[in-house]
């Protein structure tokens, strides 16, 4: 009787665990699957515009990212993207960690590529996605 109740507290560990991590193993296949493409098409097949921007650093608000503020700062170079930096993450909790860890660098990688805050959501990183958006788009507004 012992060894079954000791079998069915370990099998409930290791599911919470696996449920606790589900989302972080999906963003780690997803990262490693997914490839970058050099530029945006639009639905018609034609490149996308590139948006002019001033040249610059620009700094966007801290947005509500649930667990924390998300803040960016972006580089704008030769009227385009050339870099976006995190000034400000949710990292305090080891799991928001883990989350904005794999998807800050697929979405400062799909705004470079897309020369807009225009991004897909990171599926397990919404709220950070959303904050990332937001907080991208007031930057860019600032660059124009």
């Amino acid at each position: 009787m012992k060894k079954i109740v000791l079998i069915v507290f370990v099998l409930l560990i290791i599911g919470y665990i696996a449920y606790q991590n589900s989302t972080l193993l999906l963003l780690r296949i997803m990262t490693l699957f997914t490839g970058s493409s050099s530029s945006t098409i639009t639905s018609s097949g034609s490149l996308s515009p590139k948006p002019p921007f001033k040249d610059g650093t620009y700094i966007g608000n801290p947005e509500d990212a649930f667990y924390g503020n998300i803040q960016v700062q972006t580089v704008i170079s030769a009227g385009k993207i050339v870099d976006v930096q995190f000034l400000q993450y949710p990292g305090d909790r080891t799991r928001s960690l883990a989350i904005n860890t794999l998807a800050m660098p697929n979405l400062k990688q799909e705004a470079i590529q897309a020369q807009s805050a225009n991004v897909d959501i990171i599926s397990g990183a919404t709220d950070s996605s959303n904050a990332f958006v937001q907080s991208l788009s007031s930057a860019l507004a600032k660059s124009k």
